[in-house]
């Protein structure tokens, strides 16, 4: 996945407010972040497409769970592996995309021209932030719908709990993101490290091997990562009879509080 290229305004308009400026270098960088191919297939297309592929091209995963509890013993064998799709979506966003971003800003010097002017850095930094949000919910959204209509997935058992282990994946990755682009010097360094946490945490999430059969050292193992705990928390969600996913839940908000001020103190505007 290749970084971004960026325009930004070189000033707020002499009249305009700060917000007004912000709205206007939000909506520029969207243009720009839209032009990139590969990124956004990455970020919006393939968690849907890979739930999709699996579900209408492997047998098993069209068959009802005969072994679980109502009324769940009717649903496709596919909607085990939705929770771990919308997990994989936050993880796509937050180790392959937003870090590139970020690092090619300062490998362009992007931030430090910024700092010159009305425009302070924080806010492209903070319209990217945005734009990866609006990514990851079209993208979970899209998997979602995408599971329902064509492959007959049921909805969520308990959508409060989803919403709420979802919020918390995004803000335990996307600090561990951050955490990634605070000192690459460069995009392609950027895109490195994230890839070296990106693949060993698919595999303790249930994308290799579906959480159901997992082994349960790897589990446990899963359980402490931000990425796995957040599989296994939004699966305790969407079947909802496991009860409340405590475990899950305090793990996830742990990463967040440890990354995202470690994230902070440790970024180079320069």
């Amino acid at each position: 996945m290749t970084a971004v290229e960026t325009t930004v305004p070189a000033r707020a308009g002499r009249g305009g407010t700060q917000v007004r400026g912000f709205g206007t270098l939000f909506r520029t960088e969207l243009k720009v972040w839209l032009r990139e191919p590969s990124g956004v297939f990455f970020a919006l297309v393939f968690p849907s497409m890979l739930l999709l592929g699996l579900g209408l091209a492997i047998p098993g995963f069209q068959e009802p769970m005969t072994d679980a509890p109502p009324p769940w013993n009717e649903a496709p064998g596919i909607t085990g592996y939705l929770p771990t799709v919308i997990a994989l979506a936050v993880g796509t966003i937050s180790l392959t995309t937003m870090p590139v971003q970020f690092a090619t800003f300062r490998e362009k010097g992007i931030l430090k021209r910024l700092s010159t002017t009305p425009m302070p850095p924080q806010n492209l930094i903070g319209a990217h932030m945005m734009i990866n949000v609006l990514a990851l919910i079209v993208s979970a959204g899209a998997a979602v719908v995408g599971g329902m209509v064509v492959l007959g997935v049921p909805f969520a058992a308990d959508p409060l709990v989803v919403l709420l282990v979802l919020v918390l994946s995004t803000t335990a990755m996307f600090s561990l993101g951050l955490l990634v682009a605070a000192r690459a010097e460069k995009g392609q360094t950027a895109s490195g490290l994230g890839m070296l946490i990106y693949f060993p945490s698919l595999m303790f999430s249930g994308v290799w091997v579906p959480l159901p059969i997992m082994p349960e050292w790897m589990q446990n193992i899963g359980l402490y990562l931000p990425l796995g705990a957040s599989a296994q928390g939004l699966t305790v969600g969407w079947f909802g009879n496991e009860g409340f996913p405590l475990a899950q839940v305090m793990v996830l908000a742990a990463w967040t509080l440890v990354l995202f001020p470690l994230g902070v103190k440790l970024f180079r505007w320069e």
